[in-house]
């Protein structure tokens, strides 16, 4: 089972014949000097990571200095709240993943998706499935038989309720007929610390927030969610190779409040493409698994509302929402 990202392969494959393409690399003139970048997940989550390390370049290319807030609670819905109402004048902005849409369909809360502006996509970021280095489960078959042996024998961790890992675990426990508690979590941070404390089993996750962990031998990835083995990691065989028909990408780009000025939308657009050439940032996205996945401001939006309705037609087909 592999949730439908069509268009958004096309457009990864329209972004690998960019890269060989020249883009200026001198900063532009933008209208603020700072410009915050809010984030629902915690600090160590995978967002926060992508954040702080983009703003790393992406100032030389935008023309601006960066400030990463983690605005936590609800799920991703306070964080929304911020960008929503803030001025529409390229000051706050906000990182996107699946959660932001989820939370959205799954909570209703005053302030969704749909009262934001889509402003450019940079990742598809794969997910992967992670035990602590001293776990006796060393494949995903393994955690499906001692889960149906136990109701209890296996604690599946996830991050927000409304996140995209919270149902790809509904979908692996529907496919595979596995059961056990899935815990949720404020992000990946603390997701981490409950597989590295055996609070919970496993957890799903992102490279760049267990790449320490990994190099230390503390986690040891077991699956990946991908169509293909990671070319970093490529000891790690697929779920699909496991026989579990699962693929996931995860994607992470920029949104900000509705009808932005347009020179704002063609700012973000010329500099994000930019920093996807960078040398030194693509060495770290590289190491990460990240895969880029360029897409501007009207592709964007009309990929974010493709993605609502298809979430929102998973949700019902596994009786979360009605």
């Amino acid at each position: 089972m592999t949730l439908s990202f069509r268009k958004f392969v096309t457009s990864v494959a329209v972004a690998a014949s960019m890269a060989t393409m020249a883009l200026p690399v001198s900063a532009q003139t933008y209208p603020f000097d700072s410009v915050v970048l809010t984030t629902h997940s915690s600090p160590g989550g995978g967002t926060d990571v992508f954040l702080r390390e983009m703003t790393r370049y992406l100032g030389k290319y935008l023309g601006a200095n960066f400030v990463v807030e983690n605005v936590r609670g609800g799920s991703g819905a306070k964080a929304m709240a911020d960008i929503a109402t803030a001025p529409a004048d390229g000051a706050r902005f906000y990182g996107t993943t699946p959660t932001f849409i989820n939370t959205s369909l799954l909570s209703q809360p005053e302030y969704t998706f749909r009262d934001m502006s889509g402003v450019a996509n940079v990742f598809l970021d794969p997910q992967v499935v992670f035990v602590r280095g001293a776990s006796p489960f060393q494949n995903l078959g393994e955690i499906v038989e001692a889960s149906k042996a136990s109701e209890t024998a296996v604690k599946f961790g996830v991050t927000t309720p409304g996140s995209l890992d919270r149902q790809v675990m509904e979908q692996f426990k529907a496919i595979t007929g596995a059961q056990g508690p899935v815990v949720t979590h404020d992000g990946g941070g603390e997701l981490l610390i409950s597989v590295l404390n055996g609070t919970v089993d496993l957890g799903i996750g992102e490279i760049q927030e267990l790449a320490a962990q990994i190099e230390a031998g503390e986690v040891r990835v077991i699956t990946t969610y991908t169509k293909e083995r990671l070319g970093n990691m490529p000891d790690v065989p697929t779920a699909t190779e496991q026989g579990i028909d699962l693929v996931v990408n995860k994607f992470r780009g920029i949104a900000g409040p509705k009808n932005l000025p347009d020179e704002i939308y063609a700012a973000w657009e010329t500099a994000i493409q930019a920093v996807l050439q960078d040398a030194e940032f693509k060495e770290w996205y590289e190491a990460q698994s990240l895969v880029p996945a360029y897409m501007g401001h009207v592709e964007y939006d009309a990929f974010l509302a493709d993605f609502a309705t298809e979430q929102e037609a998973f949700l019902k087909q596994y009786g979360i929402i009605q």
